[in-house]
C-alpha cells in the first residue's frame, strides 16, 4: 500500500487536499495526526504556559499512531481509531473495521506531524502544502473560533509561533526527501499532482499483477513436483 504524506503549516489546506484525494482515489485510508493529541494532565498544564505545545511532537500519542500505521500495513481488519475534541480537550478511542478485499488506493497520512514520524520517507509520496501566511491565518482564525472556542488574541499568539516552528522543523525533511510543493488553490499544480498519483497507481497495479502471476506460477510448479 503506497503512503501519501500531506504536511504543511496550520491553515495551508492539508485537510482539504486529503479529503479531495480520498474521494478521487476511492477506498483510500485517511489518518490525521491531529486525532492523536494527548489529553493528559501534563499537556493541559503546559498548554497554559506554552502557546505552541500542540505544535510539538510531545503533544501527540506517537506510540499509538505508529501502532495504527503498523496495523494498516499488516492489513489487520480491526484497528484502533482515535478522535480528539478540541473544545473539551478530550481524546477518545474506538475500534474500526477496514476491508482490505477491495484494493485500498492509498494510505493518506495528514497533519503538521506527518513528516516527523518513524517512517521511511524515501518510500512515501511526500506533499508539502504551501500557502501565503496571511491566507493561512484567515483560515486558522475562522476554524479556531468556530471549532475550538478560541478568541482572536489567542489564535494570533498560537499561529505565529506554530508558523515559525513548522518551517524550522520541515527544512530537514525537505532536504533529505523528494517533496512536492502544492498550493491547494492552484488548479495547475493540483492537476499535476493527480496525474502523478494516477501514474504511480498504474505502476503499482502492474507490480502487484506481476507478483500475483509469479506466485501462481510458483504454486503450479510446486504442485507439479508431487
Amino acid at each position: 500500500m503506497k503512503t501519501i504524506i500531506i504536511t504543511g503549516p496550520s491553515g495551508s489546506g492539508k485537510s482539504y487536499l486529503s479529503y479531495k484525494l480520498s474521494k478521487l482515489f476511492y477506498n483510500s485510508i485517511v489518518i490525521k495526526t491531529d486525532s492523536y493529541y494527548r489529553d493528559n494532565i501534563l499537556i493541559r498544564f503546559l498548554s497554559l504556559f506554552l502557546h505552541d505545545i500542540y505544535d510539538r511532537p510531545m503533544s501527540i500519542k506517537t506510540n499509538e499512531l505508529n501502532e495504527t500505521l503498523r496495523c494498516i500495513y499488516n492489513k489487520e481488519r480491526i484497528i484502533s481509531n482515535y478522535k480528539y475534541d478540541f473544545k473539551s480537550k478530550h481524546s477518545s478511542k474506538t475500534k474500526i473495521i477496514i476491508n482490505y478485499e477491495v484494493e485500498n488506493q492509498f494510505l493518506i497520512l495528514e497533519g503538521i506531524f506527518a513528516h516527523r514520524l518513524d517512517l521511511n520517507y524515501k518510500d512515501t509520496i511526500n506533499i508539502l502544502c504551501n500557502e501565503e501566511k496571511e491566507i493561512c491565518l484567515k483560515r486558522r482564525l475562522k476554524r479556531d473560533q468556530i471549532e475550538r472556542n478560541r478568541d482572536t488574541k489567542e489564535v494570533y499568539k498560537k499561529f505565529n509561533k506554530s508558523w515559525s516552528l513548522f518551517y524550522l522543523n520541515v527544512k530537514k525533511y525537505i532536504k533529505k526527501n523528494n517533496v512536492l510543493s502544492i498550493n491547494t488553490l492552484d488548479k495547475i499544480s493540483n492537476n499535476k499532482l493527480i496525474i502523478h498519483l494516477q501514474k504511480i497507481k498504474k505502476i503499482t497495479k502492474k507490480i502487484n499483477l506481476v507478483k500475483s502471476l509469479s506466485y501462481f506460477i510458483n504454486s503450479i510448479t510446486l504442485m507439479s513436483t508431487f
